[in-house]
């Protein structure tokens, strides 16, 4: 017989693919960290869950290494890599938070998608408003049946411990966003900006969504636009949670990776303002 601890990659493996069909996840839609608390006492046990659906809403999953790429943290400003073990969910978990801004990331294992036809690639395409991709998809005389996008997702969370100061950083994911000021102990009356980079360089006219959830978990959608310097500043109100979504969609060449035609890369950040 095998021992079991010997079986729970295997077992964890295969209830994150039971999870990826049941969910939908297998759609690409928004990957996020949402903690259990946003502001918890110094020396208790920040929580935070995976969360893969839409409109800010979706089931957790469980930690499973070979989905991780990347899984770190910074607390009391030392960053590390999360000590996770496979199957935890929630898949962050620290004991004994120093205070502090607590800051999360995570980069998934790239995954692919199949589309049969068009239109649903089309309705991807408006959504995110990655403008006339038909036209260049054409000219690189693709089939608009039957190929595949690759993607991956790049998550942050901010978690204050405490008083909760302290910034936020660049951690040289892909795609990342970065918040521009605290949202536990600044003035955002005026909003909190946001930079949206892409392979270390700022986006510039770039499509922000933001998810609002209110304390009764009604969530309001809005779209905002980064500048010239790639921020965007969002409006917030205390009381309630947010996600940050920008992604990115860039051409593939088929013959690196046969049927794959674009790789798209998901940038999410999750907060709340007290």
């Amino acid at each position: 017989m095998f021992p079991l601890k010997s079986l729970l990659p295997a077992v964890c493996a295969f209830v994150y693919a039971a999870q990826v069909l049941v969910s939908g996840a297998a759609q690409a839609h928004e990957f996020w960290i949402e903690p259990q608390a946003y502001q918890i006492a110094p020396g208790e046990t920040a929580r935070a869950a995976f969360h893969v659906g839409q409109d800010f809403k979706g089931p957790t999953f469980i930690y499973v290494p070979r989905r991780s790429v990347r899984f770190e943290q910074v607390a009391g400003g030392a960053q590390a890599e999360v000590a996770a073990t496979v199957g935890d969910n929630p898949a962050f978990q620290l004991t004994g938070a120093p205070e502090g801004l607590l800051i999360v990331a995570h980069e998934a294992a790239a995954q692919t998608l199949a589309y049969k036809t068009w239109d649903k690639f089309q309705r991807f395409i408006d959504h995110k408003d990655f403008g006339d991709v038909l036209s260049a998809h054409t000219a690189r005389g693709l089939p608009t049946e039957n190929f595949r996008e690759s993607y991956s997702r790049y998550a942050k969370a901010l978690i204050g411990v405490g008083d909760g100061a302290g910034k936020d950083r660049v951690f040289g994911l892909r795609t990342e966003i970065i918040a521009q000021a605290n949202p536990y102990t600044d003035d955002l009356s005026n909003g909190l900006p946001v930079l949206v980079m892409l392979e270390g360089e700022p986006r510039t006219n770039a499509q922000v969504e933001l998810f609002e959830k209110a304390p009764d978990g009604t969530v309001t959608i809005t779209l905002h636009r980064t500048n010239s310097d790639g921020i965007a500043v969002l409006p917030v109100r205390a009381g309630h949670s947010y996600l940050v979504d920008a992604v990115t969609l860039q051409p593939r060449d088929p013959a690196e990776a046969p049927g794959v035609a674009y790789h798209s890369l998901w940038a999410a950040l999750t907060f709340a303002v007290p």
